[in-house]
């Protein structure tokens, strides 16, 4: 009987404890505001998803706080990623989405990158991200063979650039002939340069990027898909090659697993370190929420916007804790292939 009574005891313990920590939480929130910092300019497809997130989360949240949204782009999300770790309150009230690149740049040994990963609070990704090798219908290279006998020029901003450690890692792992043309500032430049004829294509374009910002492409067959590569094959592109499937060799498999951490992480949102566990654990319950939400799969397919595979915060915080371990042979060949 003292047993029971003991357990009992303990278990109401346990309740009100769990009880306390929540209403905190939902004092906490209550009337306050949360900003949701956008690493993009107003108008991406990054930006339209915070946007959408932001709509629905504060329901979520204990304690129902306004979300508003705030873009600071700059330096690919790094800027956005510096202001987070440096500057921005650790209260809970500022979260952030990143690109998926955003949190490797450190391992890479990108100057303006200071921040420690590692102590970021992860709260999860609506999605992982698949890309493509996209080229124009008219150029010659009508395949990823094709590309591996014949030159394909390809546009990129700078030689630093994503589009240009992509193109090189693929020459080095795959053999494929893209040469990079630069100048070109973003992507919708490279796609008007495509449909011009000044270059035959982009080495990296973002399946759902392309599908949300260039269906009349696909609809028309305006473009060919010579490759796709990521965390995973697109169920959507069951013709177009994977990566994965061409690639045997350990070394470079290692390579790939450390290249492509960013679309395993997808479209990831992030707290300052040092935010309260409580509230982080609740922010990550309800970016988990959010995910699932019917509402907000109604409006994400309104603007074609893809939540495929979401990501939890943990997920996110052991991807990134694996890719920092990866042997330094890896590290550093992805180095040599990112600064040119």
């Amino acid at each position: 009987m003292n047993v029971g009574r003991s357990w009992l005891l303990a278990l109401l313990t346990l309740s009100g404890i769990c009880a306390a920590r929540a209403d905190a939480v939902e004092d906490f929130y209550k009337g306050k505001t949360i900003t949701l910092i956008v690493s993009t300019t107003a108008g991406s497809s990054y930006d339209l998803m915070g946007r959408t997130i932001a709509h629905h989360l504060g329901k979520f949240i204990p304690g129902n706080p306004q979300i508003i949204v705030r873009n600071q782009p700059g330096a690919g999300g790094i800027t956005a990623a510096n202001t987070l770790f440096r500057t921005a309150p650790k209260d809970g009230t500022v979260i952030a989405g990143l690109q998926g690149s955003v949190p490797f740049e450190p391992l890479l040994g990108t100057k303006e990158a200071d921040f420690d990963a590692s102590k970021f609070n992860w709260l999860g990704s609506p999605s992982t991200e698949t890309c493509v090798l996209t080229v124009w219908g008219e150029a010659a290279a009508k395949s990823i063979s094709a590309a591996r006998q014949q030159e394909v020029t390809v546009g990129s901003s700078g030689v630093n650039a994503n589009p240009s450690f992509t193109a090189r890692l693929l020459n080095s792992v795959l053999g494929t002939k893209l040469r990079l043309i630069y100048g070109y500032p973003g992507q919708p430049d490279v796609f008007l340069a495509m449909e011009k004829g000044e270059v035959d294509g982009h080495p990296c374009v973002f399946w759902s990027a392309l599908v949300s910002t260039r269906p009349a492409w696909l609809k028309e067959k305006k473009v060919n898909l010579l490759l796709q590569y990521g965390p995973a094959k697109e169920a959507d592109l069951p013709d177009v090659p994977f990566i994965g499937d061409l690639v045997t060799n350990a070394e470079d498999r290692l390579l790939l697993d450390a290249a492509f951490a960013p679309l395993a992480l997808g479209r990831p949102y992030v707290m300052p370190p040092d935010v309260p566990a409580d509230r982080v654990a609740a922010l990550r319950k309800a970016m988990d929420e959010v995910y699932r939400d019917r509402d907000f799969i109604a409006e994400t397919k309104q603007v074609n916007l893809s939540v495929n595979l979401p990501r939890t915060g943990a997920d996110i915080q052991d991807l990134v804790h694996r890719t920092y371990a990866m042997p330094a042979s890896t590290i550093e060949r992805l180095k040599s292939l990112s600064n040119q």
